[in-house]
């Protein structure tokens, strides 16, 4: 038989060494990029970053705004900067926020023609976010649909002389960048060259990077941000594959950018990141949605714990329940996740019967389940522990947490 074996012809080892089966992620190497005192990069923790939606003119309400983002776990918070006023005010924006004890690192969001506005804000935050698709914007002559060679070198070059400037301010001020690719943004001869394509996008991207690179500044974040998860997918895979091909091993920031609000915006989220995560793409990422931007945050985290890469809550295993539950298992993992959900670092597990919750709970830290219709049996790892009537069964465990020294007043 030729071609590739199915796993049932595969020896033990071949398929040990199949990253497919594999049950631990593998992070993509990258080099390690500061965001103020925050790192990013496969040798840290995935960061958890989002945006504020306050006008930054809005002195007031833009700190407030970080505030809020900082106190709920935010790591990095993005502010835009879409003109000189915007970008002046993030020095008291930043003077206030350092005054309040929040030294959360601030990113400034600079869109079209924007390099006066980068050079000004540079000064003032931590890393800059650019547009490659707008940062030398020109609108496009109408009925084209084609660059020649000279003319798109021509705009390369302009590219490069109004770019210049702000990589040697970051690199002397060892400040971040993200070079943050939009698909509904590209540059007309990047769309006219490559189409609409994740090629398109990443040819965008290495255009900036070389620049970089030629001028020896490697604290660089790239981001391949599309609102279609199947368009967003393709593109930092290819991101990946070509820098890594290149020999630059840069942070991914991770999004799917416009995902909308409520559960399918939270899930079009996950599909895209978790995805990614998974093959070991991204060290840093956000959830952008339609909604208060502190709303972000408990989805990012929850999508980093439920990939292994971050254990940030308590972790709570539960059947769906069936006919042999013994108790309104809705109800009481309500009861369980009210009392324990400001704990740090633990496995829970609550379940409806003695069928499968003994085995399915086995790698949790403590477990709740139904033994016989009334009774609760309390579980440290897999160990009974103690058996208690239904009505008690929740302060019971709260009280063996106890015991075990590892319960924290809320």
């Amino acid at each position: 038989m030729t071609g590739t074996l199915v796993p049932s012809e595969r020896s033990d080892r071949e398929l040990s060494q199949d990253p497919r089966f594999d049950t631990a992620i593998h992070r993509r190497p990258t080099r390690t990029v500061w965001a103020g005192e925050v790192p990013i990069g496969s040798q840290h923790p995935v960061v958890v970053q989002s945006m504020i939606n306050e006008d930054t003119l809005d002195i007031e309400g833009s700190v407030a705004g970080i505030r809020r983002l900082a106190d709920v776990g935010c790591e990095i918070v993005r502010v835009t900067t879409p003109s000189m006023a915007h970008a002046r005010a993030m020095k008291e924006i930043r003077h206030r926020l350092r005054d309040q004890g929040c030294t959360v690192p601030l990113v400034a969001d600079v869109h079209h023609n924007g390099i006066r506005i980068a050079l000004e804000v540079a000064q003032h935050v931590d890393k800059v976010r650019i547009n490659p698709g707008l940062f030398v914007f020109e609108k496009p002559d109408p009925g084209r649909d084609s660059f020649s060679e000279a003319e798109f070198a021509a705009i390369g070059a302009r590219i490069q002389e109004s770019f210049e400037p702000l990589v040697s301010t970051l690199k002397d001020q060892n400040k971040a960048l993200r070079i943050g690719v939009n698909h509904g943004s590209l540059a007309e001869r990047m769309l006219f060259t490559y189409g609409d394509t994740p090629r398109g996008m990443v040819e965008s991207a290495m255009e900036f990077i070389r620049i970089c690179d030629a001028l020896d500044f490697h604290n660089i974040v790239v981001s391949m941000k599309a609102s279609r998860a199947p368009v967003m997918l393709a593109a930092y895979r290819l991101m990946a594959h070509t820098m890594d091909r290149a020999g630059f091993h840069y942070p991914l920031h991770l999004g799917v950018t416009e995902a909308g609000d409520g559960d399918y915006g939270r899930i079009k989220s996950t599909a895209g990141i978790a995805s990614l995560l998974a093959e070991g793409l991204g060290d840093t990422i956000r959830v952008s949605l339609t909604e208060a931007p502190e709303k972000e945050i408990p989805v990012c985290y929850s999508i980093l714990q439920a990939m292994g890469l971050r254990k940030t809550m308590v972790e709570y295993v539960a059947c769906p329940s069936c006919g042999r539950t013994l108790f309104n298992l809705e109800e009481v993992l309500h009861r369980v996740r009210s009392a324990t959900a400001h704990l740090t670092g633990l496995d829970i597990a609550v379940m409806g019967c003695i069928v499968n919750g003994p085995g399915e709970m086995a790698d949790a830290d403590y477990g709740y389940v139904g033994k016989t219709p009334g009774v609760i049996s309390l579980y440290r790892g897999r160990d009974e522990i103690r058996k208690v009537p239904e009505a008690e069964g929740v302060e019971a465990l709260i009280a063996l947490i106890k015991e075990d020294g590892r319960w924290v007043d809320p």
